[in-house]
This record gives C-alpha cells, sequence and structure tokens, in this order.
C-alpha cells in the first residue's frame, strides 16, 4: 500500500474499509479417505467499501453469508481470497504484532448476548478484561474509566459486581455494546444484535448504537434480516444472495428504487402498519439452492419470475444504475 493511500486514511478522508472480492469457502470431507469432496460457498467474490463514521447494512435470507462476511473481515475466521484493507492496511499481511494492534480498532457485537458472556465473570471484570489485557488505560485510571464506559451504555457502577444471569436480554446487550466500547473501536461490526430482543428494547439498542456513533465517529457494519431496523440506522445497504451481493446503494436509493427482483420480494414482505394499505406480494418459489452447489450463470434465477435464458448461463456483471446504486442482473444490461 503506497503512502498516498496512507496518508488518506490517517486522514480520515477516505473508506475506513475496502473489502475486495471476499471469498470463504469451507471444505467438505467425505468418501472413504475423508477427503476433501467439494465446498461450502459461504462468501463468494464480495466486495464493498464503507465510508467514515457511516453504517453500511447487511440484509439478505438466513444462510446467505451474512455473518460469514463479517467474522470473516475481522480474521475471527481465514479468509479463502480477497483483500480486506482496513484504514488503508491489507488485515490479512500484518504481523502478529499488528494484528494485535488491529483487534482493539476492529470489534463485534454478537446475536445473542446471553452465550457471548461468561457466566462465571461479573460483567466489571468483562467489560475491563480486554482493557487490561491491551493496556489501554493506567491502572490508577481502571476503575473511572470502566464506570464511563458502562454509564455511556446505558449501565450503572453498581452493575459491576452482578453476573450476566442477573441482566434482562437488553441489559446483556448493553453490557456487550460496552465490552466492545472499551477497547476505543474505529469499527463495529454489529451480527444483528437486536433480533433476540423485544421490538421495544430493539429501538433503545438501535438509538443507543446511533448515539454512540455520533460521540465517538463509530463505523458499523451492521447484519440483520430485519428491513425495517435497518432502514432505521443504516446509509448505505447491501442486498445479499447466496454469498454474493446482488445490490449496494444508498439507503433512500435501495428504499425508494429497488432494482434486483430478490431485493423486490425482501421489501414486499415488510409488514405495513395500515392494514389498508395493500401490498403487492413477492412470492419466492422454491428453496434456496445449496451454497456447496450454487446454480449456474445467475444464482437467483431459479426462484426468479423474471427469469430469461441468459440468466441461466452467464453471471450478470455489476452494473452501476445511478450515482453509487449497483446490481448484479441482466435486466440491465442495456441500461
Amino acid at each position: 500500500m503506497n503512502n498516498e493511500v496512507k496518508d488518506k486514511a490517517a486522514a480520515g478522508n477516505d473508506n475506513i474499509l475496502e473489502v475486495s472480492h471476499l471469498k470463504k469457502y469451507f471444505p467438505i470431507k467425505g468418501g472413504l479417505f475423508g477427503g476433501v469432496t467439494g465446498s461450502v460457498k459461504a462468501v463468494d467474490d464480495v466486495s464493498f467499501s464503507i465510508k467514515r463514521g457511516t453504517t453500511m447494512g447487511l440484509v439478505g435470507e438466513s444462510g446467505c453469508g451474512k455473518s460469514t462476511t463479517g467474522r470473516t473481515i475481522l480474521r475471527l475466521i481465514e479468509k479463502t481470497d480477497g483483500t480486506i484493507l482496513f484504514n488503508g492496511e491489507d488485515v490479512n499481511q500484518t504481523d502478529k504484532r499488528k494484528m494485535r494492534e488491529l483487534r482493539t480498532k476492529m470489534q463485534i457485537i454478537f446475536q445473542d448476548p446471553y452465550s457471548s458472556l461468561s457466566p462465571r465473570l461479573p460483567i466489571g471484570e468483562i467489560i475491563g478484561e480486554a482493557v487490561k489485557e491491551h493496556n489501554l488505560v493506567p491502572k490508577e485510571q481502571y476503575n473511572d474509566y470502566i464506570t464511563r464506559v458502562m454509564l455511556n451504555c446505558g449501565l450503572q457502577e453498581y452493575h459491576k459486581d452482578r453476573y450476566p444471569h442477573e441482566f434482562s436480554g437488553g441489559q446483556r446487550q448493553r453490557i456487550c455494546i460496552a465490552r466492545a466500547l472499551a477497547l476505543k473501536p474505529e469499527f463495529i461490526v454489529c451480527d444483528e444484535p437486536v433480533s433476540a430482543l423485544d421490538v421495544s428494547i430493539q429501538a433503545q439498542i438501535i438509538n443507543l448504537l446511533k448515539e454512540l456513533q455520533e460521540k465517538m465517529n463509530l463505523t458499523y457494519l451492521f447484519i440483520s434480516h430485519d428491513l425495517s431496523v435497518v432502514e432505521h440506522i443504516s446509509d448505505t445497504i447491501g442486498v445479499m444472495y447466496l454469498g454474493g451481493l446482488v445490490e449496494t446503494g444508498s439507503t433512500d436509493d435501495i428504499f425508494g428504487n429497488p432494482l434486483h427482483p430478490y431485493t423486490k420480494a425482501l421489501f414486499s414482505a415488510i409488514p405495513m402498519p395500515d392494514p389498508d394499505v395493500k401490498i403487492n406480494r413477492t412470492i419466492l418459489e422454491g428453496d434456496i439452492p445449496s451454497p456447496a452447489k450454487p446454480p449456474k450463470g445467475c444464482k437467483f434465477h431459479t426462484r426468479c419470475k423474471e427469469c430469461m435464458a441468459i440468466c441461466k448461463e452467464q453471471a450478470p456483471e455489476n452494473k452501476e444504475i445511478g450515482d453509487g446504486h449497483f446490481v448484479r442482473c441482466h435486466l440491465y444490461d442495456n441500461k
């Protein structure tokens, strides 16, 4: 990476994250000798970028590769191919010492707050464990620092000595957020952080994330299957299907003018609060193909009502329709 790119990253004028042709294949083993007989293409040629201080929503059906994408970016699992640049540096080319530094800058909030918290530790230790490990604050300032982090996340100082089972689901998610923020990160992968919570609590957590983002200039990759939540928090949106992005763009463009048939089908399933409003729902027929054996051509053609002959043979290119609005669909080949 040249010095000009690094200088731009340091100045905060570029994308904090750039993902290019990311692939993550999991081997399938079988046969008499347990050899590799194939692979599950969980993430298959995904590219996107996120601007500093913004939120990108990543949506799609369960099993489409959203969570795997987030974890591969953080190197919680190793990529198969592709490039991941964080602040202009290749995450997969860094040595152990540099990667240890990056761990504090890149954090994750998991879907299930209870299973991601140790039942044997009080939350003060859970939040502060990594702070001690990375020596982020002097010992004499440690207690006050953890208290400030907890207060910022809606927790009280007397909660320090309590254990995870003593809290509600919403409070546990606040603990997970505090644990991530304690390391002073720049980028956080939010892996369906509100899907296990009640609707009223979801709103509180989303508002907390937005408030913290403004206060600390955080950047989020927000993974969710709930389009209403994604619309509320995201600046840009990527729609995933079977390991690949089929459409990306600003939130206003994606919601105001969805282009891909899969995106339109997802949006038609959003519940409307007005019972008098009639929606023409798009019912997707058939099952999702196996990521171990994806269809030839466009991966969505087996469920698409607008399928053409070319869709069965040739994979569509990523085409820009409007300013920053990209779609992979043969319907737009001539536009």
